[in-house]
């Protein structure tokens, strides 16, 4: 069962156990006027994210669907939500709308320009594109902009059945995890590039008071100090080549 806690105004956090991964899937519903579901999850998890979604409003009320990128875990159940809520539209950015969506989805998605906002009632969320961070040409991310809510998708990374909401240091579990997957067949998980460190500090910059994190604990304590320091965290580990019985 679909762990939920409200990890900021209006905003819960809606979290999938996966043993054989030792992972938390985590997906995020906004309750607004017109209600926001970020993540779709995987299909496996969809009857248990409609249940969850459904004890706080009625799931065929979702309005936007949005995620990061194009990946199971982030809208591999997007059809089946866009069939069980008639209004419902995915919400990504100019890749991801024309190069993935307009193919995939069965019904046409909003596209959102950087910077350009969504207005869910009382809430408005910024789009921010983050191309190939943490994966993919059409990576993006999602700021609200008076809560400060950031939602970061993959960002944060942290194996394990952890707590929903910290403000404690969690750059530790996040080294740890990155390293352990960077020395076995999971290396390059997330891809370090030139451009990677002044994507974080610009997200940095918007000053989030929340961190929604797919994977592991959200965070709500010094979270321009964390993408600052996530920057140095994944310059230390993705920044190298992995080891060869990584890549053999």
């Amino acid at each position: 069962m679909a762990l939920v806690t409200e990890i900021a105004a209006d905003v819960f956090r809606i979290s999938c156990w996966f043993p054989e991964f030792n992972l938390q899937f985590n997906h995020f519903l906004v309750k607004d006027d017109e209600p926001l579901l970020f993540h779709t999850g995987l299909k496996r998890f969809f009857p248990e994210i409609v249940e969850a979604v459904g004890k706080i409003l009625p799931p065929e009320r979702l309005r936007w669907i949005s995620f990061s990128h194009f990946e199971s875990d982030e809208c591999g159940s997007l059809n089946e939500w866009l069939q069980l809520a008639p209004r419902a539209q995915a919400v990504s950015g100019f890749v991801g709308a024309n190069v993935n969506l307009a193919d995939y989805a069965i019904r046409a998605p909003h596209c959102l320009m950087p910077g350009e906002t969504l207005a869910t009632g009382n809430h408005r969320y910024r789009f921010c594109p983050t191309p190939h961070l943490p994966h993919g040409w059409d990576a993006g991310v999602l700021f609200e902009e008076e809560q400060r809510t950031l939602f970061v998708s993959d960002l944060f990374h942290q194996d394990g059945a952890v707590e929903p909401l910290t403000a404690s240091d969690i750059l530790g579990r996040v080294r740890a995890t990155l390293t352990a997957y960077q020395q076995g067949p999971l290396a390059n998980y997330v891809p370090w590039n030139h451009r990677s460190e002044g994507i974080l500090h610009s997200l940095s910059d918007l000053g989030p008071a929340t961190l929604a994190v797919m994977h592991g604990s959200s965070f709500n304590g010094n979270c321009t100090g964390a993408l600052r320091d996530l920057a140095v965290v994944m310059k230390d580990v993705l920044g190298t080549e992995p080891s060869q019985s990584a890549v053999a």
